[in-house]
């Protein structure tokens, strides 16, 4: 019989998911002139997360605090998250009031206005 922590517990960690983006799954799509992301966020409200955009990234950060009544638990195993994630995405230059967001049974739907301009070509001289 192998013993409760086996050394080889955390050998295939690096192989999958990082704990970060495992907990936050997101998916990026175009669809009629928007990029739209949606982002799994279960077990969160409404209020413990939030959205924003500086400097061309689009941020989002949840965070859900663990109450009080948790900590007179022995836990034998602890699978629920508690705690601070978060997900940023390059969306360059856009007009910022109108990316719009809502979150429904736990995903975050947010809607962002393709940029417009096109950036023309520019060659580049190789010294």
């Amino acid at each position: 019989m192998l013993p409760r922590k086996f050394y080889l517990d955390h050998f295939f960690d690096d192989f999958f998911d990082s704990k970060e983006t495992a907990m936050m799954k997101c998916d990026v799509y175009e669809k009629e002139g928007l990029v739209h992301i949606e982002a799994d966020i279960p077990g969160f409200d409404k209020k413990d997360i939030s959205v924003e955009c500086n400097n061309g990234y689009l941020t989002i950060t949840a965070n859900k605090e663990q109450s009080d009544k948790e900590e007179g638990k022995d836990f034998i195993r602890q699978e629920r998250f508690y705690g601070q994630m978060q997900r940023r995405f390059y969306i360059g230059e856009v007009e910022e009031d109108k990316i719009e967001a809502s979150f429904k049974d736990g995903v975050l739907k947010i809607s962002v206005p393709k940029e417009p301009k096109e950036q023309p070509k520019k060659q580049i001289e190789i010294q």
